[in-house]
C-alpha cells in the first residue's frame, strides 16, 4: 500500500509522486494571503532529470510519499561526468549520473561510504553521512589580528564545495562539514 503525505507533512528533502515523475522538496513555505486561503510554495526538483521547478500547493493537498529501498554503497571514483559508486553486498559497480545526484556531489571523497536509495529498482539519489571531512585546497590568508573580526573566510575544498571558515583555517587542513546544511562545523581530529 503506498504512504500518502499532504502538505502539512513537507519537509525539504520529502520525495513524492507528482505529474508523472518523482519529485523531491527543495525548498518550502506556508504562506498566508490576505482574505484568501493559505498556500505552501515550494521548489521541487525532478529526481531523474535533476529539473527544477516551482510550485504552489494547495494546503491538504495529498501525494503518494515515495519510501526508498536503501543499499549501503563505497564511492569509488569519477568517470568523466558520471560517478561510480560499489554495492558493499554485491560488490557491483554502478555508475550515477551528476543529475540524479545533485548537491551530494560536492560532499563525495573516495571510500565514503553511502546509502543507495532504490525504488522500483532504479537508483534515484543516495543518503550521506550527516558529515563528511574534506582538504582545504584554497582560502584566503589571515592576518594578525583578524580574529577581532568574528567573521568567516570562504574556503574551496577538494570536491569543488566552497564553505565560510573561520579565519584561522589554512590550506591543506582537514575540516568537517555537515553534509545537510553545507557549513564548517570543526577541525578534523588527527
Amino acid at each position: 500500500m503506498a504512504q500518502v503525505a499532504d502538505t502539512t507533512d513537507f519537509y525539504v528533502g520529502l520525495k513524492f509522486r507528482w505529474q508523472d515523475g518523482i519529485w523531491e522538496i527543495v525548498e518550502y513555505d506556508h504562506h498566508k494571503m490576505g482574505r484568501g486561503g493559505a498556500v505552501v510554495r515550494t521548489k521541487l526538483r525532478n529526481v531523474e532529470t535533476g529539473s527544477i521547478v516551482e510550485n504552489s500547493f494547495k494546503p491538504g493537498e495529498k501525494f503518494e510519499r515515495i519510501i526508498y529501498e536503501e543499499k549501503p554503497a563505497q564511492y569509488s571514483y569519477k568517470d568523466g561526468d558520471d560517478y561510480v559508486f560499489m554495492d558493499l553486498a554485491t560488490y557491483d559497480q554502478m555508475t550515477i549520473s551528476p543529475q540524479v545526484l545533485g548537491d551530494a556531489a560536492k560532499y563525495l571523497v573516495d571510500n565514503l561510504e553511502i546509502n543507495l536509495e532504490v525504488f522500483e529498482g532504479k537508483i534515484m539519489g543516495i543518503e550521506l553521512p550527516k558529515s563528511v571531512t574534506l582538504k582545504v585546497v584554497e582560502t584566503a590568508p589571515s592576518f594578525k589580528g583578524d580574529t577581532v573580526s568574528g567573521g568567516g573566510k570562504p574556503a574551496t575544498l577538494e570536491t569543488g564545495l566552497v564553505v565560510t571558515v573561520p579565519v584561522f583555517i589554512e590550506p591543506g587542513e582537514d575540516i568537517v562539514v555537515d553534509t545537510r546544511t553545507g557549513n564548517y562545523l570543526e577541525r578534523a581530529k588527527k
